[in-house]
């Protein structure tokens, strides 16, 4: 059965096509299969889903034009809206028409809310978001000799441009601004994003405020709308947050989909962000959880994530869309993916290899490069490896989710999920995460 939402008024809107029939992690509650197929459409186009958006932090996937994220297959792209804010401005992307005509994009476009580089910067420490529990200890996560560049409170923000120092402010409604001058067609409240090593009592307390920031998002947003009637309609999917705990993850969700604004109550969300730290080990559980909580007839992005058990899991468990920045940023120190696992290009045993890196690859670069030009490439520090890596890397997880995509329509999603796990992990690690989806 199809189902279908929209916005009153936009053109905005999300249809499901297909669900999973067999093989899918099911709703703890409902019963449920929560793995789908569907269409969002968007003022720029639609995006056909499951999909992998390729990041492009600062409108810019980097080291590739926007017609090469094109022609690998990428169907929309997602900026920040934190680093578009400090450059070149947000207000430099309105005037420029919004972020898609100012990065000659023919395609949606995404911006998160920032909430990211909150959590980054508050804690001082890392680029990344630890995915297991016990890889870090509390002092290296949030590291106690580390400035700190964020300061949460309970109306927003305040932080140090990593840029000149300067000092800024974020509260939900300037995330808001910042988010419709850049023009995206698809937004995400301004959330407070935890760790896995945040207390629990920190943890109850994020949730709570990021839920008072999510009701201030829908007021503004739809204030932002009413001002700006002659631009399109953006979609605002608000974010659900928890770490690691059944609880806060089944309120969280629960609470932003039955959330209306304070003073425009007709605003509800669009679509729902499932965010934070999720443990790896548990992916496919805690994505279930909230979407459990979820209306199915509204599309649900799990942010930061593109390896591919975590995307059988994730797709199984009923996410839509799916980011990460890893397919470009380990392309650009050499890393690039096959149906085998991980290569490294700068090895010296493709010195010699005078065949493409992965063979059998569809991508520009395997198409033309052989994997000795590409480890001399990288040898010679040369800018056009990273470019013809990232071609690559984007290229083998966009092709992943539409097989997957295929294979909900097929019916073969556990044939297609055993095989590639298999090949890439090695048979001890696919039977493992096959276990974990049930």
């Amino acid at each position: 059965m199809t189902e279908t939402t929209a916005q009153a008024g936009s053109s905005f809107g999300f249809e499901i096509e297909q669900s999973l029939r067999s093989g899918s992690t099911r709703g703890k509650n409902t019963g449920r299969n929560l793995g789908r197929m569907g269409i969002i459409t968007t003022p720029h186009g639609e995006i056909r889903t499951p999909a992998f958006i390729p990041v492009g932090t600062k409108a810019v996937v980097k080291g590739l034009l926007p017609a090469k994220v094109r022609e690998l297959g990428g169907q929309a792209v997602l900026a920040n809206a934190y680093h578009l804010f400090l450059q070149p401005g947000s207000e430099i992307l309105d005037r420029a028409g919004g972020l898609a005509k100012f990065m000659n994009w023919h395609g949606p476009t995404f911006t998160d809310s920032g909430g990211f580089q909150v959590m980054s910067l508050g804690v001082g420490h890392k680029k990344t978001l630890s995915m297991t529990e016990a890889k870090h200890s509390e002092a290296e996560v949030i590291a106690t000799k580390k400035e700190r560049l964020a300061k949460v409170d309970e109306d927003g923000v305040t932080f140090k441009s990593f840029l000149n120092g300067d000092t800024h402010r974020f509260t939900p409604e300037v995330s808001m601004r910042v988010q419709h001058e850049i023009g995206a067609d698809i937004i995400f409240a301004f959330d407070e994003l935890t760790t896995l090593m945040n207390s629990r009592e920190y943890q109850e307390a994020s949730v709570q405020r990021t839920a008072r920031w999510a009701k201030r998002c829908l007021d503004e947003h739809a204030r932002q709308t009413i001002a700006r009637a002659d631009r399109p309609y953006q979609a605002l999917f608000g974010v659900i947050q928890g770490a690691q705990h059944e609880d806060l993850r089944r309120f969280a969700a629960s609470d932003l989909a039955q959330m209306r604004g304070e003073e425009h109550p007709e605003q509800q969300f669009d679509g729902f962000g499932l965010g934070g730290a999720i443990e790896k080990q548990r992916l496919g559980e805690i994505v279930s959880w909230m979407t459990d909580e979820l209306p199915d007839n509204k599309p649900r992005h799990l942010l930061g994530i593109s390896e591919p058990d975590d995307l059988f899991l994730g797709i199984a468990a009923g996410a839509d869309t799916f980011d990460c920045v890893a397919p470009s940023r380990q392309a650009r120190g050499g890393t690039m993916y096959s149906r085998d696992g991980r290569v490294n290009a700068k090895n010296a045993i493709h010195k010699t290899r005078f065949e493409p890196l992965e063979i059998g690859c569809d991508c520009y670069t395997c198409e033309n490069y052989d994997a000795a030009y590409l480890h001399h490439l990288f040898k010679s520090k040369e800018m056009s490896a990273s470019t013809l890596a990232t071609i690559h890397n984007e290229r083998f997880v966009v092709r992943l989710v539409d097989e997957i995509r295929e294979s909900i329509l097929n019916d073969t999603f556990v044939e297609l999920r055993e095989e590639t796990l298999h090949r890439y992990y090695g048979r001890e690690y696919a039977r493992e995460v096959i276990a974990r989806a049930g």
